[in-house]
């Protein structure tokens, strides 16, 4: 299954947060989507969300500019 990318460099907290659980909602459970950030808080505030909402992350990766992550719909 391929993952849908989302580029959400240049955005600040919590824009990040709020973006990935709109797209979220409106994907199919089990979906992958994969979140690239730029904004350092992302690194803390994406893994705390997917906790609260039961989403798993199954990939953080510490880029050059942020994070990108793989996050599987609950």
């Amino acid at each position: 299954m391929d993952a849908f990318s989302y580029d959400l460099r240049g955005l600040k907290c919590p824009l990040p947060v709020l973006k990935t659980r709109r797209k979220l909602s409106s994907m199919t459970s089990g979906a992958l989507i994969r979140v690239e950030t730029t904004d350092p808080l992302a690194g803390i505030d994406i893994p705390h969300f997917c906790k609260e909402d039961g989403h798993s992350l199954l990939e953080t990766v510490k880029t050059e500019t942020g994070h990108r992550f793989l996050i599987r719909k609950r």
